[in-house]
This record gives C-alpha cells, structure tokens and sequence, in this order.
C-alpha cells in the first residue's frame, strides 16, 4: 500500500509547531537513568528533564517510578538546552495542572495509592501528583494515631479530602476508605450468621434498654433488657456487668444489625440438659435434671 502525505499528517504538523518557552508538552519516555528523562516529543528535538527538575517528593527515585512508554506533561524552560534538546520542567508543570487533577480526583472519590514521606505536628506528609499532601493523625487510621512516626515510608490508600489552590493546601485522608471497607468485611460477617445460632460472648457496655455483647471477630449484637433473664428487671446492671461472659443466641438480623437474647439461650441449654437421661447406681430409675434445680444458685456474673 502507497504510502501518502495524509499518512504523515500529525508529524508534518508538528514539525512546523513553534515551541514557546512556557509552554506545557506531552512526551513519551524512551529513556530514563539517575540523571534525566528523555521525552519523545513527535518534534525535532527531543525532551529532557533532569532529575532536579522532575519531582520535589523527598528520596523520590526516578528509575524505580518512570518508565519507558510512560506519557509526562512537562513545562519549556528552555528551547535549546545547548546540544539541540528541549529542556523541560515536570515540577512547573505540576504547578500548573496538579490542581486541576486533584479536584477531579476529590470529585471522583478516587483512591490513590501513596507512600508517607515525613512525620510532622499532627498528622504526616505524601506527595499526589507531586504536591504535598497533609494527612491529619485523625485521617490516618479509625482510631487517633498518637505516634505517626510508625507510618514513615508506608504505602497507605488515600483520597484527596480537601484542597485550597489559593492557599497551595492539600489535605488526604484514609479515614474513609478504612470505614468503608470495614463496613464491607462487618456485612460478610454478618452474613455469616445464623438466625438461631447459639454462642458465647462478653458484655461490652450496657445501656437502659439492654446489652451490648461483644461476639469477638469485629462483631456486636443488642440483648433487649427483656431478654436478659425470664424475671422483669429495671436495668441490666441488676443481672450482668460490664466483662461477663454470656450465652446468647441470635434471634434475628436485620440491616446489619444483631439482635441477641440470653433468656432463649439459657432455656435452649436447659432444654437440653433436661432430655438427657441419667441412669443412677443400682437403680432402674430414670432421673432428669430440671431447669428449676440447674440454674436456681447461677447468677450471671
């Protein structure tokens, strides 16, 4: 097949392209080493960008972050960097359209990958699109980080929770991914329930109208105050305390919540004690162990 002019159009077109010292230009990395960047820029020259001039993000390397192929949006600094190359700025650049970026990335509630770079008053610093990020001791974690010294050069999931362009101000948070995917592995827990399940758990905090139990792996439930026991109490600190271990059984799940009755699983245990038969010695009795005689000296402490 014969080949055209119209084949050759865009780099016909870029050729004629004058290139202005402050403009913004895209390339294609062909090379990388410690020292620079190399940008195929479909022009006459080719792009360089040194290492100084890619990224201000502290111990940033080069050879381990940029590869061949990779598309970089970089500023002219100058059209002849004296051996017939375009000397570019990535960090000008960024001054430029980092902001943009990260509003699309605050809008998009995009994750974003990054690794934290210094421990400071109240929170720590990453770099997104090579501006620097604040990340509150609050945003780190879902409890307060009292030593953000253990998050220095941990890769962390963030999203862009608040910027002021005005102000060069960026705040990220990891706060709500956490939330979130810990909501997501409570509802499998969840699902893994069993409406009539019988298990053990610890009283957790107890509240006018019932107890909280903790059911161990991440997971609470609700004893109403009237599935305590079977006599009528005003509160629940009458029967149990705050640490007791308890048998409940799971009366019902709705929502994602667990709605849990120690009554039903005392007369469930009793019931069963009750069927089984003992023989006693020399004798062709029967006997049978009754709910009143088991549980009549047992207080749920």
């Amino acid at each position: 097949m014969a080949e055209t002019m119209k084949d050759y159009e865009a780099e016909l077109e870029a050729s004629f392209k004058k290139i202005e010292e402050g403009d913004i230009l895209t390339g294609t990395v062909i090379s990388v080493d410690e020292k620079e960047v190399i940008l195929d820029l479909k022009y006459y020259a080719e792009g360089i960008i040194p290492v100084e001039e890619y990224s201000r993000e502290p111990g940033f390397n080069i050879k381990e972050e940029i590869h061949e192929g990779d598309e970089i949006s970089a500023t002219v600094i100058k059209k002849d960097d004296g051996h017939g190359n375009i000397l570019l700025s990535r960090i000008a650049a960024s001054d430029v359209l980092a902001w943009d970026k990260l509003q699309e990335l605050k809008e998009s509630g995009e994750v974003i990958d990054v690794v934290v770079k210094e421990s400071v008053n109240g929170g720590v610093v990453a770099y997104v699109e090579d501006i620097r990020g604040f990340i509150p001791a609050s945003k780190l974690s879902l409890q307060y980080v009292e030593n953000t010294e253990e998050y220095l050069n941990r890769r962390i999931q963030v999203q862009v929770f608040d910027i002021e362009k005005e102000n060069n101000r960026l705040i990220l948070s990891a706060k709500e991914i956490l939330k979130k995917q810990a909501e997501e592995e409570r509802k499998n827990k969840v699902s893994n329930l069993q409406t009539g399940l019988i298990t053990e758990g610890i009283v957790e905090s107890l509240q006018p109208y019932g107890a909280f139990i903790n059911l161990g792996n991440g997971l609470s439930g609700l004893v109403h105050i009237s599935q305590i026991c079977e006599k009528r109490i005003k509160k629940p600190s009458e029967i149990l305390s705050v640490g007791d271990k308890v048998k409940v059984k799971v009366t019902g799940i709705k929502d994602g919540k667990i709605s849990l009755s120690i009554k039903e699983a005392s007369d469930m245990m009793a019931k069963e004690i009750e069927e089984e038969v003992v023989e006693l010695p020399d004798s062709k009795e029967e006997a049978t162990t009754s709910l009143g005689s088991l549980f009549a000296n047992i207080k749920l402490k």
